[in-house]
C-alpha cells in the first residue's frame, strides 16, 4: 500500500530482458532497502530483486509490461519512486495500491496563475472512477482532479513543490503516463455494475 506522496527520484541506469519481462537497475538514494521490499515506480509496485550502493533492481513481468510504459524504459530515465507505506505513518496522499488500471497521454500542459495545468486522455477503466475533486495517481504521484473537460478526458493542477520534487514538471505532450483510479471509486463500480445492468 502507497500513499502517493514520492520520496525520491531515481534514475534507471540499466534496462535488460530477463526470462518473463524485464529487469531494471535503477539508481535512489535509499540506503536500506531490504530483498522483497516493495517499492512504487511511477505508480507501479514492483518487488526489489537486487540491491547495492546506491542502487536497486527490480523484475518487470510480461503483464506489468503489457499494461505499463516500461517497455519503453531506457538508461537515464527519471523516475517517481515511494516506498510502501508503514503501519503509523501518515497518510499524507490518497489509498494507492501500486497497481497501474493503464496508460494516459499528456494533451496539454501549461501555466495558470499560481499552479501548472496538465490535460490527460485516461482509459476507459480510470475514467469511469474519475470525479471532479477527486484523486487519481499520475506515475506514482497522488493528485486531485481539477476538471473532466470532456469524456475520458482529465485536468490536474501541480503545485511548484510537486513539480519540483517529482518528474511531473518534466511531462511534455504526448508524454505516456501510468494511471491508477481512486480506489474507493473502483469498489464503488464495482458494486453497483451488477445492479445498474438490471
Amino acid at each position: 500500500m502507497f500513499t502517493g506522496i514520492i520520496t525520491a527520484v531515481g534514475r534507471v541506469e540499466r534496462v535488460e530482458p530477463v526470462a518473463g519481462g524485464t529487469s531494471l537497475r535503477i539508481a535512489a538514494p535509499y540506503q536500506d532497502l531490504a530483498l522483497g521490499e516493495s517499492i512504487a515506480v511511477d505508480g507501479a509496485c514492483l518487488t526489489v530483486e537486487r540491491v547495492g550502493p546506491g542502487w536497486f533492481a527490480v523484475h518487470v513481468v510480461t503483464t506489468s509490461l503489457q499494461r505499463t510504459a516500461f517497455g519503453a524504459f531506457a538508461a537515464g530515465r527519471k523516475v517517481n519512486l515511494e516506498r510502501a507505506l508503514a503501519v503509523g505513518e501518515r497518510l499524507g496522499g490518497h489509498l494507492v495500491s501500486g497497481h497501474v488500471d493503464g496508460v494516459g497521454q499528456v494533451t496539454a500542459s501549461r501555466a495558470a496563475a499560481d499552479a501548472w495545468l496538465i490535460d490527460l486522455i485516461l482509459p476507459e477503466v480510470v475514467a469511469e472512477v474519475t470525479i471532479p475533486l477527486g484523486s487519481i495517481t499520475v506515475n506514482g504521484v497522488s493528485l486531485t482532479v481539477n476538471a473532466l473537460p470532456a469524456p475520458e478526458r482529465c485536468q490536474v493542477s501541480l503545485i511548484p513543490h510537486t513539480r519540483a520534487v517529482t518528474t511531473l514538471g518534466e511531462l511534455k505532450v504526448g508524454d505516456p503516463v501510468h494511471l491508477e483510479g481512486d480506489m474507493i471509486g473502483k469498489y464503488v463500480r464495482q458494486f453497483v455494475t451488477p445492479w445498474h445492468a438490471k
